[in-house]
C-alpha cells in the first residue's frame, strides 16, 4: 500500500460517463473551481478518503460546500443516499414538485 508522501504517482486514468444528480455535479464543479481543480482530481480525493474511512474537507471547505449548495438549491443530504430515483428530463427536483402539485389538485374531493 502507497503511504503520505510527496512524490507524484503515475496512475492510468480513464474516461467514464457516470451519471449523476444535476445540483450535486454543479457544488462539485463549484468547489472543484474553488479549489483550481478538476473534478476528476475532486472525486478521486473524495474516494480515496472515503475508502480510508476519513473526512475529505476541512472546516472551511465544509463551508464552501454549504454555501454552494445553498446558491445551486441543494436540498439533498447523506439520507437522501440510495433513495434518488431518476425521472425523465424535466422531472427533476423543480418537475417533481409541480407534478405533485397537479396529483394534490386532482384529488380534490367532491363538494
Amino acid at each position: 500500500m502507497i503511504t503520505n508522501s510527496d512524490a507524484q504517482l503515475l496512475v492510468e486514468r480513464v474516461q467514464t460517463g457516470v451519471r449523476m444528480e444535476k445540483r450535486i455535479l454543479k457544488v462539485l464543479k463549484g468547489f472543484a473551481e474553488y479549489r483550481d481543480m478538476t473534478l476528476g482530481d475532486l472525486l478521486e480525493g473524495i474516494v480515496l478518503h472515503a475508502f480510508d474511512g476519513k473526512c475529505p474537507f476541512s472546516e472551511d471547505s465544509l463551508r464552501r460546500i454549504r454555501e454552494l449548495k445553498k446558491f445551486y438549491g441543494l436540498d439533498l443530504d447523506s439520507g437522501a443516499s440510495h433513495r434518488l430515483r431518476e425521472g425523465h428530463r424535466g422531472e427533476g427536483h423543480r418537475g417533481a414538485a409541480a407534478e405533485l402539485k397537479k396529483k394534490s389538485i386532482s384529488r380534490k374531493p367532491p363538494r
